[in-house]
């Protein structure tokens, strides 16, 4: 593979969330987050990784998503395991969710 061919290859589209959760509720959102990344990971072919990350010290849980392109994360929009997530995680949660894009580059 040249040099040309790698720099047109799509990298892969990357979502981060943030969610800080209530402390007292945090084993429910865990759980919820749980099946919102085990069915995106079995179910959604374009789904490469999903991790749910507890920050030491803290009730703040990250995830981190790694869909093939942008399309592949539109169809996760349309999943019923997030529709599952999206109807539990508001009364779990202390604010609204950062959430971040990028694309996955290799250094």
């Amino acid at each position: 593979m040249s040099t040309t061919e790698l720099n047109t290859t799509p990298a892969p589209f990357v979502v981060i969330a943030e969610f800080d959760v209530e402390p007292a509720r945090l084993a429910d959102f865990l759980a919820v987050a749980r099946d919102d990344a085990a069915h995106s990971v079995v179910d959604e072919p374009g789904c490469q990784q999903f991790e749910v990350t507890v920050l030491e010290g803290a009730s703040t849980v990250v995830f981190f998503e790694i869909y093939d392109d942008r399309a592949a994360f539109d169809a996760h929009l349309e999943t019923p395991h997030l529709a599952r997530f999206r109807d539990a995680f508001p009364a779990l949660i202390r604010s609204e969710p950062t959430v971040r894009f990028g694309a996955l580059r290799s250094v």
